[in-house]
């Protein structure tokens, strides 16, 4: 999730069990706890571009590691400024490990994915019931801490926590009616898929991307969930095929386990480019949800040598038009 999603729904945890007159100090360490573990993204290398990406919502958003990354806040957040506002290291540790819990199971409910039982696992878990960035579901609850830590009334609070509730539930009940669409819309085409899953798109829960595969192929729609369901079709790629993609490829060389690094963090949702010959893109992301444009992939590049990586490219290039489109994907 953004930055401030995350701020907040860690603000709100920490203000459960808060004391009144520590409501406003509780909500700045929650805030600032629950946005920590995307410290990660420091984790990078001029010489390795997909190491961000190996890093990115790994050990810091592991179950494993709150104890550790809370104490962490705590131990920098008491010594800076809560220890002279009153508080002992236990409530900071408290607040602290309260805000940090909330990060990794939010950003497990969107579409990125997310190492969640690190070390044991490098599964990365992503149950796609909320979209990356989603305006309905932040501003309600930024308005509920302010108004909760200004009048010090838990009861705000409590509203806030069951509007995380509340809005989950309706994301996990719209996920599965899109992909009720999605199942019967691949069955209406003769298909049989392999895998099938339906994604939010960009700041709603109304509209939703369908991607599945079947013979090789992936195909991309989008679906809108509301009161009625409508299917609005999109395309397909086939899946890689990386002797017929990259016949020079040596696959002992770094770009051939680049790839499979690649794959690894993409869910196997992986396309060679339909613009670019020698780009792989992750096919799960694109502004128009029944649209194949990745977002971000690999480029390789057949005059490097065996020891050097691929070059790691981001597109996401949008202009009002594009937001046009999706709108009114959403009101139609």
């Amino acid at each position: 999730m953004d930055p401030l999603t995350q701020g907040v729904v860690g603000a709100v945890a920490a203000q459960q069990p808060v004391k009144r007159e520590h409501f406003i100090i509780a909500t700045i360490l929650g805030f600032f706890a629950g946005m920590t573990p995307d410290l990660d993204v420091l984790i990078r290398s001029s010489d390795d571009p997909l190491l961000a990406l190996e890093y990115h919502r790994q050990f810091t958003h592991s179950l494993f590691f709150i104890p550790f990354g809370s104490l962490l806040c705590a131990v920098v957040f008491y010594v800076a400024f809560a220890k002279r506002r009153g508080l002992n290291f236990k409530q900071v540790w408290l607040y602290c490990g309260l805000g940090y819990a909330t990060h990794a199971l939010l950003d497990a409910c969107t579409t990125y994915g997310t190492q969640l039982f690190w070390p044991f696992s490098d599964a990365r878990v992503a149950w796609n019931t909320i979209s990356i960035i989603d305006p309905l579901f932040t501003l309600p609850l930024l308005a509920l801490i302010i108004t909760a830590a200004c009048k010090r009334k838990k009861v705000f609070a409590h509203i806030a926590l069951a509007w995380i509730a509340i809005y989950s539930v309706f994301g996990v009940v719209q996920r599965e009616r899109a992909e009720a669409v999605g199942w019967k819309l691949a069955e209406s085409r003769g298909h049989e898929p392999t895998k099938l899953e339906a994604k939010p798109s960009f700041a709603n829960l109304f509209v939703w991307k369908i991607v599945y595969s079947a013979d090789e192929v992936y195909y991309v729609d989008a679906v809108k969930v509301l009161f009625e369901e409508k299917v609005v079709e999109g395309s397909s790629i086939p899946k890689l095929d990386i002797a017929q993609a990259f016949p020079w490829l040596d696959e002992n060389s770094q770009q051939a386990k680049d790839i499979e690094r690649f794959r690894w963090f993409s869910n196997g949702y992986i396309a060679l480019s339909p613009k670019h010959p020698e780009r792989i893109i992750d096919i799960r992301y694109s502004m128009i949800p029944n649209e194949i444009k990745g977002m971000w992939g690999i480029e390789l590049d057949s005059s490097l040598d065996s020891t050097q990586h691929i070059n790691y490219v981001v597109d996401r290039k949008r202009d009002k038009s594009t937001f046009d489109r999706l709108w009114q994907m959403i009101v139609d």
